[in-house]
């Protein structure tokens, strides 16, 4: 019974609309302020506090304070997870305008889950590491092959810090929009990273998209097999 209840509890903090729009702004893995947050979920500040600090004491989301401001973030990679499952069982979102239709396929197009990469691009460079051999694919998870060890650390990225978090180093993640799996985890973060610092992908103000710049769209193709090219 008290299982029910804590279930019950944390269901009715997602169901909320407000809740739920902060809860998807906060899936881009970043802090934001919650006064950010209530533009986004288009409530009041006073509102938008409230319900944070409803999902703050459910421990679905964290705060931090840093003078005056109070910072809001996903509380673990689990719950995201979680988030994004909910999502693909979600009914597709009426569009009612021309900047909702371009927001939607940029969302599709590439964004992160959290801390990994997703939508379209994600699927396609998680399928381009299977190509190359650099990871194998099991029942719920990614593993990294001989080949893709000595590759990944070729590449920058250091598996012997990501293997040290605590966190599931590979698992699947299914991705709401393509109804495919794409990397997460430690392993998914440290890609996510390297890619930003190679300034192959930037991430878009006020939004989980991710956009793949020109150099990041030679530099995959010369790594990778595969050809990414966003829409336009």
């Amino acid at each position: 019974m008290q299982t029910q209840t804590a279930v019950a509890k944390v269901a009715s903090l997602v169901s909320d609309p407000s809740r739920a729009s902060m809860l998807t702004a906060l899936m881009d893995g970043r802090h934001h302020p919650a006064g950010d947050l209530a533009y986004m979920a288009g409530v009041k500040p006073q509102t938008a506090s409230f319900h944070l600090q409803k999902m703050a004491e459910a421990g679905v989301v964290s705060m931090y304070k840093q003078g005056r401001h109070r910072y809001y973030s996903i509380a673990s990679p689990e719950i995201a997870q979680v988030l994004e499952l909910l999502l693909t069982i979600s009914p597709p979102m009426e569009i009612k305008s021309f900047r909702q239709s371009v927001q939607d396929q940029a969302m599709r197009s590439a964004r992160t889950c959290y801390d990994h990469l997703a939508g379209a691009f994600g699927v396609q460079l998680t399928a381009a590491l299977l190509q190359q051999g650099w990871i194998a694919e099991n029942d719920s998870t990614y593993t990294v092959t001989e080949q893709g060890t000595c590759a990944l650390e070729d590449f920058g990225i250091d598996l012997s810090q990501a293997r040290r978090k605590r966190r599931a180093f590979a698992p699947r993640c299914l991705d709401w929009s393509e109804r495919r799996y794409h990397l997460a985890g430690a392993l998914g973060a440290a890609v996510l990273d390297n890619l930003l610092e190679r300034g192959w992908v930037t991430r878009q103000p006020q939004t989980r998209a991710i956009k793949v710049t020109p150099a990041g769209v030679t530099g995959l193709a010369a790594v990778f097999p595969m050809s990414f090219q966003e829409k336009e």
